[in-house]
């Protein structure tokens, strides 16, 4: 019922309406967000009367809140307010259960968006859930699992065989946020060909391990002996060189789709929704792009597929095209 009423949010007659989304399943609780967003820009071109609020961002008052609830609506268009991460903020909760009749009574829609996990016996959540049309995201698990892995393997045209599927969720869990990179990597690896359990051995690793983060920070800094040391370390420790080409490919990527957005100007907070990247992935990008100019990372991406294409053709040997990789970069 919730998600239907969700759905049909912004019909011309449809009344004032507080909506809560929330969920340990952060990935697609942001994916619904994204939704209702992009249908309000759609229904109103304007997008004046749209304000978005990210308390872990940016410190919010409760007058800030106040002063738009009061404000006319431009061209009379329905306003709508979003309100991320509420819950990390306990000055402005404190405050905003004060104002709960100011919520109730507002005759714009106001969403609230919880990426972070929420106490059930918190005071605001039990409003919430009591005056909101609220839609919990749970972690997915068996056949559900499954089913949304498959739509997310045909919307980039890709196909996975019965056994490699069960070996992905076995490599990855219910990690959404994973789970989408580790498809996108193996759909560009396959290009159109079926995704076997041999892909899933050779591209996906049972847990993502936190030194490899660590050869990436050192690329990012240009610590050319650093990362070659790391990496090579990998390697004695049986990761594939085909596998950490496709981790520093999937950084640089997001440092440059990060450093795209903000060489546009864009405020951080759209920076995360726009890039559609996990929160933490974008403030890592977004202080590591500071080392390099937008030609540079362009140069280096290119330069990664390039080495990354020869490797898959036999022009160039795993182990040295990595050598080679970090050695331009």
């Amino acid at each position: 019922m919730a998600e239907a009423l969700i759905s049909a949010l912004f019909v011309k007659e449809y009344k004032n309406m507080i909506i809560f989304l929330f969920g340990q399943d952060s990935y697609r609780s942001r994916q619904k967000l994204n939704e209702i967003l992009d249908h309000y820009k759609e229904t109103h071109k304007s997008g004046l009367n749209l304000n978005f609020f990210d308390c872990e961002e940016e410190k919010i008052t409760i007058y800030d809140l106040k002063d738009k609830l009061r404000q006319a609506s431009m061209f009379q268009e329905k306003r709508l307010i979003v309100i991320a991460n509420l819950f990390a903020d306990n000055d402005f909760k404190e405050s905003l259960l004060k104002e709960t009749k100011s919520l109730v009574d507002s005759k714009d829609v106001i969403v609230i968006y919880e990426g972070n996990d929420v106490r059930k016996g918190d005071v605001l959540f039990k409003f919430l859930k009591k005056n909101a049309q609220t839609q919990e995201f749970e972690l997915l698990s068996g056949q559900n699992l499954k089913s949304w892995i498959k739509k997310e393997l045909e919307k980039r045209n890709g196909t996975i065989d019965d056994n490699a599927l069960l070996s992905l969720i076995d490599c990855v869990g219910n990690d959404l946020w994973r789970m989408a990179n580790e498809i996108q990597k193996l759909v560009n690896f396959k290009k159109n060909k079926i995704i076997t359990t041999a892909d899933i051995k050779t591209m996906v690793k049972p847990k993502i391990e936190t030194d490899i983060f660590k050869t990436i920070d050192a690329i990012g800094q240009k610590n050319k002996k650093q990362a070659l040391s790391l990496l090579h370390q990998h390697i004695e420790n049986g990761d594939s060189p085909v596998y950490l080409l496709s981790m520093i490919g999937y950084q640089f990527r997001n440092l440059l789709v990060v450093k795209d957005l903000m060489e546009k100007a864009n405020p951080y907070n759209l920076i995360v929704k726009k890039s559609g990247l996990h929160p933490f992935v974008v403030k890592k990008s977004y202080s590591q792009s500071g080392q390099f100019t937008l030609p540079e990372l362009k140069r280096i991406y290119r330069k990664i597929f390039q080495v990354d294409f020869d490797v898959k053709t036999g022009k160039m040997e795993q182990e040295m095209a990595l050598d080679i990789l970090v050695a331009t970069i």
